[in-house]
């Protein structure tokens, strides 16, 4: 289950990019998430996906 805080979300989810996936599709595949989902989850507090540095900014 992911993290339900928005910012440990955020710390989560680009560790999970930066140790274990190619990428965001990678990640919500493995994870069984909804990408855009959490791309809205993470946009609503400022962090936007970057595929080239593969983690939100």
């Amino acid at each position: 289950m992911l993290p339900r805080d928005p910012m440990i979300l955020y710390s989560y989810v680009n560790t999970q990019l930066r140790d274990r996936h190619i990428d965001l599709d990678d990640f919500c595949a493995e994870e069984n998430v909804d990408r855009t989902e959490l791309c809205k989850t993470l946009r609503e507090v400022g962090f936007e996906y970057d595929p080239q540095a593969n983690r939100f900014v």
